[in-house]
């Protein structure tokens, strides 16, 4: 099995135009997918959402280049107008209120999660559950930060910002600490990274 790669990365073309084309599709069909788990969104001001387990799942999937591109095209198409936040919300103001914070901590924790997925850790449940966790702690980090920006250090930033997400959030670790190694585990059956690493070295003497 190849290492030092991703799924999006056994699947990506060999051609380089094909693949141009493939990574762009990727980033824009991750972008839809963060867009599409915002709109379960309960609570206010800083909603539960399905979005960080969306944002981690697609840098585990498609690497920390293109996931941190992913997360940076959803923000954009918020901030352009687009109702892509919870709640329906668009525009800049979103970036400034509660939740901005979460939002750009969404672009360190893919780069983060994407990285070590590069590694390889999301072929495994320890280091699966220990990268969806850094993730998630860069999550919290700009998110609480901001928020103690905005309402000062008290309590009410752990309340708001953190206590309400614990819960949801292990619960989500532990979904993906199933499903990525599983699918790595199907991909190994059926032989595809066998055979995409013969396709490229095949490539690459053609060359």
């Amino acid at each position: 099995m190849l290492t030092n790669a991703t799924v999006a990365d056994i699947l990506r073309p060999c051609r380089i135009w094909r693949a141009g084309f493939y990574d762009i599709a990727l980033i824009i069909a991750g972008s839809l997918v963060i867009a599409l788990s915002a709109r379960v969104a309960i609570g206010w001001p800083v909603p539960v959402t399905g979005q960080t387990f969306a944002v981690l799942m697609i840098a585990a999937l498609l690497g920390s280049r293109r996931g941190c591109f992913a997360v940076l095209a959803y923000i954009t198409e918020g901030a352009a107008g687009l109702p892509v936040f919870a709640h329906g919300r668009a525009g800049l103001t979103v970036l400034s209120e509660p939740t901005g914070g979460y939002l750009v901590g969404f672009i360190a924790a893919a780069g983060i999660v994407g990285l070590l997925a590069e590694k390889g850790w999301d072929r495994r449940t320890g280091t699966t559950v220990l990268a969806m966790v850094f993730g998630n702690i860069a999550i919290y980090a700009f998110g609480l930060l901001w928020l103690c920006c905005l309402v000062g250090v008290n309590k009410t930033v752990l309340i708001e910002g953190l206590y309400p997400f614990i819960l949801g959030d292990l619960l989500k670790i532990a979904l993906a600490a199933i499903l990525l190694p599983s699918g790595w585990k199907l991909l190994g059956y059926i032989g595809l990274p066998a055979k995409e690493n013969k396709q490229r070295q095949g490539s690459a003497l053609a060359d």
